[in-house]
């Protein structure tokens, strides 16, 4: 690349790859998770820091009276699929003991640590709905879409407004993460705002206050549900929200910090986390792919031998085995789970918002490309002469070889597993 003047030809800049390192020019592959790449994860985190700030405190085009509006951070879970371990006190106490019809216990009195491998997992797996849980995973973007058009709704309704004047008064913004939990469950967390009918520049109607946003979200969260294609094998389901509903007001960055355990239902009238913090909540777990959490892998399977030969815990490659057989059902195709199988269904983005809300990825990109480049733009009397070609991706020539003698080694212990699995079937 060469930069001069139209007129006396002086070459101002020079770049040439061949001074690199394989002679070959590097750029960021922007993969968001912490697994694959860690330094642009961590430039992805950063500019969704950003994002969800600006939504929450103004800045990058937002203008700074969104502090002032109603503004909630809530948490939608999943509803109960069965019971599974928990960490802290008790698992699960029962007074009377008691089995289930595959005669497991029905309760356990352990105390779990937060790390335990048994967090997470079923008391009984022929118990669990593995069935109910990964068609909840493949609707739940469905869902989310149906619980913020009743939030609008429901807000319309309880100010004597029809539901078609709601866009004619306020507008509703928000921005979502999926996080994956321990029983490898998506659990939503978002900030929801509300606005005038132009978008952040606009107040909203005076009857918009966060009490009022509490209870359309509450409701909402109670009331919305999605309902499956018919199956001769699984029939009808009615998929809902999860009866634990987490709505908290945003006050000022004076307010208690956020803690990752806090799962405590907060009223109108509690102090809200701090904005910074549920900024940076949501930048945390936006890197996080399914293989960080223990809930899935981070690449796709195409064979039933993958699912396998996965690294996951056993209640994980069920749900997987679960999302491969739905998915030769003809009823269950649009919803493609065996694609989706390694995220147990799930083919939502882990971060969604509205097109009001703030400002986007591309604008963060291109200004921090623009204050690299110190503002500095090219002259009327300058020209630039490039000459670039894709020499492909992936690694580099050195960490090339390095790569195939790892892949080499996992495809020879994948053959050695399922010729273990093999011998052990003619034994039995």
């Amino acid at each position: 690349m060469r930069q001069k003047p139209r007129v006396t030809g002086e070459i101002l800049h020079h770049y040439d790859t061949r001074d690199e390192p394989g002679e070959r020019l590097l750029v960021r592959c922007r993969n968001r998770r912490a697994t694959i790449c860690p330094t642009c994860s961590r430039l992805h985190a950063g500019d969704t820091f950003h994002l969800v700030r600006a939504g929450l405190l103004g800045g990058k085009n937002v203008p700074t009276t969104v502090r002032n509006r109603p503004r909630l951070f809530i948490t939608l879970t999943a509803p109960s699929f069965g019971p599974v371990h928990r960490d802290g006190d008790r698992c699960r106490p029962r007074r009377d003991g008691g089995t289930c019809e595959h005669t497991r216990p029905v309760g356990c009195g352990d105390v779990h640590d937060q790390d335990s491998p048994v967090v997470g997992q079923p008391l009984c797996p022929d118990c669990y709905d593995y069935v109910s849980h990964v068609l909840w995973h493949a609707h739940a973007s469905n869902l989310w879409d149906r619980f913020v058009i009743d939030v609008r709704r429901r807000l319309a309704s309880s100010v004597g407004l029809g539901q078609s004047c709601f866009s004619q008064c306020a507008r509703l913004s928000f921005a979502r993460v999926a996080e994956y939990q321990k029983r490898a469950a998506v659990h939503v967390h978002a900030v929801v705002r509300l606005d005038g009918p132009a978008g952040p520049a606009d107040e909203p109607p005076a009857w918009g206050t966060p009490e009022l946003l509490i209870d359309a979200v509450c409701a909402s969260a109670r009331r919305v549900l999605v309902r499956t294609s018919h199956s001769r094998a699984v029939g009808e389901l009615a998929l809902r929200w999860g009866v634990q509903v987490d709505a908290r007001p945003l006050g000022a960055n004076d307010a208690r910090p956020l803690g990752a355990n806090d799962a405590r239902p907060l009223g109108a009238n509690d102090d809200g986390p701090e904005d910074d913090a549920v900024a940076a909540y949501v930048a945390k777990y936006v890197t996080k792919g399914a293989s960080e959490t223990g809930a899935g892998i981070d690449h796709r399977v195409t064979t039933w031998d993958g699912i396998e030969s996965a690294p996951v815990n056993e209640h994980v490659r069920t749900l997987m085995r679960t999302c491969w057989r739905l998915g030769g059902l003809p009823e269950y195709a649009p919803l493609r789970l065996r694609a989706w199988a390694h995220t147990l269904g799930y083919r939502g983005h882990v971060l969604t918002k509205s097109r009001a809300y703030s400002t986007t990825y591309a604008a963060l990109r291109a200004d921090r490309a623009a204050h690299r480049n110190d503002g500095a733009e090219p002259g009327e009397g300058t020209v630039s002469e490039t000459n670039w070609r894709y020499a492909g991706s992936g690694h580099t020539p050195g960490a090339g070889q390095f790569a195939a003698g790892i892949a080499e080694d996992l495809s020879r212990n994948r053959e050695f597993a399922r010729e273990a699995m093999n011998e052990q079937g003619r034994c039995e």
